[in-house]
């Protein structure tokens, strides 16, 4: 997924950039604030950015019932970085405030360039690993050989011998590849198999994938601009137990740009939402077949933003409709 931050560089006009400035970072925040009268926030705080609040609402694994928080989080773009100070800090403090609110499941790909070694790092340094669920791909390769040879990698790469969700990127190569998932899996390597595609005009192979292989998860692009899902591939989840990670829920950005000029509609104070974010995740949230959505951000404010989208009520028919004519 692409973050808010990756619209916005490429916007490339000042009056766009304003307009969406309550989408744009904070400093790094250590410690967080207490939240008592009279208590002093971290040096780089805004005054008016809110701590994170709340109990995430958590969703079943169908194959398995293990219950995760239904906000996780992309690194494609966001983790993509240097070695670099600059870079790396406003991470560390993305992934801290991810963690401090009992967010979990992280996705990565071994064809995000410097991703997964950016995430190995930072999770090894807090000593993270035991507090989150960690999905990576088999991306771009064919046959067994490859595959087993670029899991090994991410296994270096992020510093751990056992991923909790392996995944066949984009439906490339999928019977040989998901094969060889399930052997790792067997092996105590891999807890989970899934397939992803982040286009709609792939669901259709992925539905018959899902039911031939049925797998644990399947990964796919949704959004109230993008509902192709609704035909098949939610029904068919919820009909063969399979969990559901969302992907391109902010449409790469796009949506921000649907809506730069509206304000947060009055009716989204009746979900506790104050932000077009918040509204897009629990859009996608209020669908049930859903089990996690992950959006990207190398910014703590928004990091902070998209997690509030986890607590409280959810979107019912009449404000999906709304949320769909705004952006419409």
């Amino acid at each position: 997924m692409v973050s808010r931050r990756d619209f916005l560089a490429t916007a490339g006009l000042a009056g766009t950039a304003l307009a969406l400035a309550p989408l744009s970072a904070c400093s790094r925040e250590a410690p967080p604030p207490q939240g008592a009268a009279g208590a002093v926030k971290p040096a780089g705080a805004r005054v008016d950015e809110p701590p994170f609040r709340g109990t995430l609402l958590r969703r079943a694994i169908p194959s398995s019932g293990e219950q995760i928080p239904v906000i996780g989080m992309g690194t494609s773009g966001s983790f993509e970085v240097g070695d670099g100070a600059q870079a790396r800090d406003p991470l560390r403090e993305v992934l801290r405030r991810f963690v401090d609110a009992g967010a979990t499941v992280i996705d990565t790909a071994p064809t995000y360039s410097s991703a997964e070694d950016v995430l190995g790092d930072l999770v090894a340094e807090a000593q993270l690993r035991p507090k989150l669920f960690l999905a990576t791909k088999l991306s771009g390769v064919s046959g067994r050989e490859e595959g087993l040879a670029q899991f090994a990698q991410s296994q270096q790469r992020l510093k751990s011998e056992r991923i909790d969700l392996l995944q066949v990127h984009n439906l490339r190569d999928t019977q040989t590849q998901l094969a060889l998932a399930r052997e790792l899996k067997q092996q105590g390597k891999v807890r989970y198999v899934g397939l992803t595609h982040y286009r709609e005009d792939s669901q259709a192979q992925l539905a018959q994938d899902m039911r031939a292989l049925k797998p644990d998860f399947v990964q796919i692009n949704y959004s109230p601009v993008s509902r192709g899902a609704e035909r098949e591939i939610f029904p068919l989840a919820r009909e063969l137990g399979i969990a559901v990670m969302i992907n391109r829920a902010f449409e790469d950005g796009r949506l921000f740009a649907q809506v730069r000029d509206k304000p947060v509609p009055e009716w989204a104070a009746e979900v506790g939402a104050d932000s077009w974010a918040q509204l897009f995740l629990k859009f996608v949230l209020s669908e049930p077949a859903v089990t996690v959505v992950i959006p990207a951000t190398s910014k703590p404010k928004n990091q902070t933003d998209n997690l509030k989208a986890g607590v409280g009520a959810l979107l019912d028919r009449r404000q999906r409709d709304a949320l769909i004519a705004a952006v419409g």
